[in-house]
């Protein structure tokens, strides 16, 4: 018999796949790039998405000083470029903890970390989006880059920043978004398609994974239909800033 967990789908890329199986293909995507990862992310960019990451961590704007460290759970941050960010803008003040499903990520993450201006300011640990480790109300941020549109139950993966947010937090998501300038759509279009997976199987040895992220840009949902999302997980104050021709966008929320 056939229960109905197993009939539902989701989308990987541009296939459709059980939900269950949605994760274990985005950890091989991220298992055989991790090393290269960053270093692919300014191929693509041109270097763009620092100023992206920089622009999301300003407008966190972390606390340089206060009684107790300034807890961020920073997720699919695997890589640590993120956390570091945070770490140095709160001249060590900031406690994050990087979280990520793939033990690649981590390890690249970790291995850096050590030469870091703030080492003893982050910690790595592997954990799942839509099940958090973490007890209830037990940081001030929670951020997210270029990370979202890899969980296959993304309201799940909100419910569960909310969950682990104290009230007054704050919810900051970089992502990939829709471009929506006329001209610059057809150049980022044709960009996606015919330069990003070759690009992919030069520096990395293989183009699926960059195909695949082409793919799942596409089929991200609408700057508006993320922010109503966000809303309905119970975070309030939600807004999103386009960057670049809204190639990516930020979105901003609170936990009151």
């Amino acid at each position: 018999m056939v229960t109905e967990q197993a009939r539902e789908t989701t989308h990987f890329g541009e296939r459709e796949v059980a939900l269950e199986d949605k994760q274990g293909l985005v950890n091989a995507v991220f298992h055989g790039v991790a090393d290269r990862y960053d270093l692919m992310n300014d191929l693509m960019s041109g270097g763009v998405h620092r100023l992206w990451k920089d622009a999301m961590v300003a407008r966190l704007a972390p606390p340089r000083v206060g009684k107790a460290p300034y807890r961020v759970l920073d997720m699919a941050g695997g890589t640590g470029d993120v956390a570091e960010r945070i770490v140095n803008a709160s001249v060590g003040h900031a406690e994050v903890v990087v979280g990520d499903i793939n033990t690649d990520m981590l390890r690249v993450g970790a291995e850096r970390a050590r030469c870091w201006r703030f080492p003893g300011q982050v910690s790595f640990v592997e954990a799942n989006a839509e099940e958090l480790p973490f007890p209830d109300a037990s940081f001030d941020a929670y951020t997210i880059a270029f990370g979202i549109r890899n969980v296959p139950r993304i309201d799940k993966a909100l419910a569960e920043a909310h969950r682990v947010l104290r009230r007054g937090g704050r919810f900051l998501c970089l992502e990939f978004s829709h471009v929506d300038l006329p001209g610059l759509d057809g150049v980022y279009r044709a960009f996606s398609d015919r330069v990003i997976p070759p690009m992919g199987r030069v520096v990395t040895g293989d183009a699926q994974p960059y195909q695949y992220l082409v793919e799942s840009i596409r089929k991200f949902p609408t700057p508006a239909a993320f922010s109503g999302m966000i809303a309905a997980a119970g975070f309030k104050r939600v807004t999103h800033t386009a960057y670049s021709g809204n190639i990516a966008a930020l979105h901003a929320a609170w936990k009151l």
